[in-house]
């Protein structure tokens, strides 16, 4: 079957001109420019990638079909290219019934030529056959081009709907993802997958929560872009043990034996909290609760020992690293459910933002008795970045199981140089000796980081022993409040 490709080869139709023009009409429409002048950041990526368009405007031509009667009329003409001057003249005749049986455009004009011919002489000469193929091929060409406006307006305007809907989404998620310009090539590159014009609003919504959690955002900012987090034992060091006394409670405080001032919120008086509703008393509340005057519940058992521990240690010494990629792990279990969920996944976002930024990868992993992945910095990406924020924190921890999944994938080739994230609130089961052995291996012979972030004053120290450093946002409602006090100040 003849392609719009082999007509434009025969016919030497140049459709690289045709292809420039639809690409310049493309960017100069009223909705791109409109667009851009709200999201200026956006044309000089938009710019560099017009001629990215060409291609695929290229593809359209070859998958486009070429009409029957114009493939038919084609052949026809180049059965008469290879005739002789006696033989083109001897089926002259059938040449044009067959033209008007094709309801050919040429038709009328070959008639005419062939009349004129005729009654000039009896037999035209050659001029007459130049002449009639000249003309004939210049209808085809002039049918075989508007064969091609029509298929290029159809993906022009394919291309202007995906064209809006990326400068839309890219413009509306620039304050809050790119830092920098390379970070909006990044972001347009991420907003090319198939996601619609209301899907990122989950994006917007943590980045507002970001907003309000500027602590967060520092975290976020310290971790993401510390150069100086790797630990490297000194050559010839000692491992050393250091005593340590803990103060810890002998009995657990159970019943209640009267009221007496505190700031524990946990045990906090029903009328006291009321105080905290009323505007004109909050500032009160705060003061009270930094001088520790707030009544609470006293609890009988108050009890207290001391226990002596033996921690390791050893000189260590800082060593500048490059940035690598980012693994991020998230606790999805139950526990994490409510306010650590809002905080977990902004600072995702966060770190998102900072990898942008520093042209890095950042992998995403969930997982509670099960784990899911994402890679939120891939072209394409941001439907996966979407789709993560929708995702329900809910179920079990398999603590060991993530760190176990996590060191497989840092042995990897690709992701040697990676930091390692845990973010939990590390309320869980002791870790199995194999996988803090394997862990400690890596550590020490690859040089990886392994980074913990703490939503939870109540995590265990056990587990989070194995980190290289570790930071934390307490998310209690002591902290909360304590936080939101130091903003109003």
């Amino acid at each position: 079957m003849v392609t719009l490709d082999t007509i434009n080869l025969l016919l030497a139709i140049d459709q690289g001109q045709l292809l420039d023009d639809i690409i310049l009409t493309l960017i100069g429409s009223p909705q791109v420019v409109l667009l851009l002048e709200q999201f200026p950041v956006l044309k000089k990526e938009l710019m560099k990638r017009a001629p990215l368009m060409k291609p695929r405007l290229e593809q359209a031509l070859c998958r486009g079909k070429v009409p029957p009667a114009l493939a038919s009329e084609f052949y026809l003409f180049q059965q008469n290219q290879l005739r002789a001057h006696q033989d083109f003249l001897a089926h002259l005749p059938d040449t044009l019934t067959r033209l008007a049986a094709l309801s050919s455009p040429f038709y009328p004009e070959a008639q005419r030529l062939h009349q004129a011919a005729s009654r000039e002489t009896d037999r035209p000469d050659n001029a007459f056959q130049t002449l009639f193929l000249q003309r004939w091929r210049i209808s085809l060409t002039l049918q075989a081009t508007t064969v091609q406006h029509q298929l290029l307006e159809r993906e022009r305007e394919f291309l202007l709907d995906e064209l809006q809907q990326q400068l839309a989404m890219s413009g509306a998620l620039a304050p809050l993802l790119a830092e920098n310009q390379h970070a909006a090539g990044r972001l347009w590159d991420m907003a090319a997958g198939q996601v619609q014009q209301g899907d990122y609003r989950l994006l917007v919504h943590y980045g507002e929560f970001l907003h309000r959690q500027p602590e967060l955002l520092q975290l976020a900012e310290q971790l993401g872009r510390s150069r100086e987090a790797r630990f490297v034992a000194a050559p010839h060091s000692l491992e050393l043990e250091v005593e340590k006394r803990v103060r810890e409670p002998a009995v657990q405080p159970e019943e209640i034996s009267g009221i007496h001032q505190s700031d524990d919120l946990l045990r906090l008086l029903p009328g006291e909290l009321s105080v905290l509703g009323i505007d004109e008393l909050e500032y009160e509340f705060y003061r009270r609760l930094l001088e520790k005057r707030l009544l609470t519940y006293r609890l009988h058992g108050d009890a207290w020992r001391t226990r002596r521990i033996l921690q390791p240690a050893s000189r260590q010494q800082h060593e500048q690293q490059p940035r690598g990629p980012m693994i991020v792990c998230v606790d999805t279990s139950g526990s994490m459910g409510g306010f650590n969920e809002e905080c977990a996944k902004g600072f995702c976002l966060a770190l998102m933002r900072i990898a942008l930024a520093d042209d890095r990868r950042c992998f995403i992993s969930l997982f509670s008795t099960g784990q899911v992945d994402y890679e939120l910095t891939a072209d394409g990406s941001l439907e996966q970045a979407i789709r993560f924020l929708g995702q329900r924190f809910r179920g079990g921890t398999d603590l060991a199981a993530c760190l176990t999944a996590l060191t497989e994938k840092l042995a990897e080739p690709a992701w040697q140089d990676a930091d390692a994230v845990v973010i939990s609130d590390f309320i869980a089961q002791r870790l199995p000796e194999t996988v803090q052995r394997r862990i400690r291996e890596q550590q020490r012979n690859r040089q990886q980081r392994f980074y913990a972030v703490a939503l939870s004053s109540m995590g265990k120290p056990g587990i989070m022993k194995i980190f290289d450093h570790i930071w934390r946002f307490d998310t209690g409602l002591k902290q909360q409040l304590m936080r939101r006090w130091r903003r109003k100040r």
